[in-house]
Order: structure tokens, then C-alpha cells, then sequence
């Protein structure tokens, strides 16, 4: 079956770029072998720069289940996962991913996030975007209150 999920990924990719969606990205999430979700790369489409395929097909998968979690899921998608949505689908919790074309593929065809994986080993004052902290200690008011919440959900 990991070959007829991978198929429509790819197909939800070239539609995408035909579509002018943007980028050649497409991705669908499969639970007990069934589609619950379907993403193509909307970044121009929708001027979102987190509509990545993945982010779309994990959005409607989670809405479809009525939960934050992919339990049991798996994430097939046309190129390996960037950064941000590798962060998105570790948060979803789904059993598995199986990607198409690498990182290296994605870079060749002038999606290079190869940047963003060096930034993230950067202290926040050594990054290429500025970043800086301020007011620890009233934004710890809200990690407080979490920590204090009786009946909060663990996730």
C-alpha cells in the first residue's frame, strides 16, 4: 500500500504545480488505510509561508480525527520533510513517515533548507535573524499558570 499513498502525494504535487499552488510538494495521511488527509504546497496560493504540503494534509487529518495527534498514521509525502514540518509531524505523533525525493533533490531544484538546519544548531545571538530574549519573567507568568492548571492535557 506505501506505493499507491506515494503515488497520490506525487500526483497531489504535480497538481499543485500545474495549479500554480506553489512548490512541487504534496503529502497525504493514511490511517488504517484510509486517506484522512491531503496537502499540497500552498505557500503563493494562499501567501502563507507554512502552508507546506504537510501542514495542510497533517491540518485536515487532525480536523478529520478530531484530534491534536496522529496516532497510528502515517505521512507519506513527495521530498523529504523541512525543518518546519518535520517539527509539525513530530508534535502530530504519526507511526511514520515515508518521503519521495531528499533534501538534496529539493536543494537542487532551489528549495535549499540546508540554512535552516545550520540555524538551528546557532545560539539565538548567532543566528541570521536577529533573535534576542526579553521579559523572561512576565512570559514565565504563563508557564506558571500551566504548570499550575489542574486539568490540563498533557501533550
Amino acid at each position: 500500500m506505501d506505493e499507491y499513498f506515494m503515488k497520490e502525494a506525487i500526483r497531489l504535487a504535480i497538481e499543485g504545480v500545474h495549479a500554480g499552488y506553489g512548490g512541487p510538494f504534496g503529502a497525504v495521511v493514511v490511517k488504517d488505510g484510509r486517506i484522512i488527509g491531503r496537502g499540497q504546497n500552498r505557500v503563493l496560493a494562499d501567501n502563507d509561508p507554512t502552508a507546506h504540503a504537510e501542514m495542510v494534509a497533517i491540518r485536515q487529518a487532525c480536523a478529520q480525527l478530531g484530534h491534536y495527534q496522529l496516532d497510528g498514521c502515517v505521512v507519506y509525502t513527495s521530498c523529504e520533510p523541512c525543518p518546519m514540518c518535520l517539527g509539525a509531524i513530530y508534535w502530530a505523533r504519526p507511526e511514520r513517515v515515508v518521503f519521495g525525493c531528499g533534501r538534496e533533490d529539493a536543494a537542487a531544484a532551489n528549495f535549499d533548507d540546508a540554512f535552516i538546519y545550520e540555524e538551528l544548531g546557532q545560539q539565538p545571538g548567532s543566528r541570521r535573524i536577529r533573535t534576542e530574549q526579553m521579559m523572561r519573567e512576565g512570559a514565565m507568568q504563563a508557564m506558571q499558570a500551566w504548570q499550575d492548571k489542574q486539568n490540563k492535557i498533557q501533550y
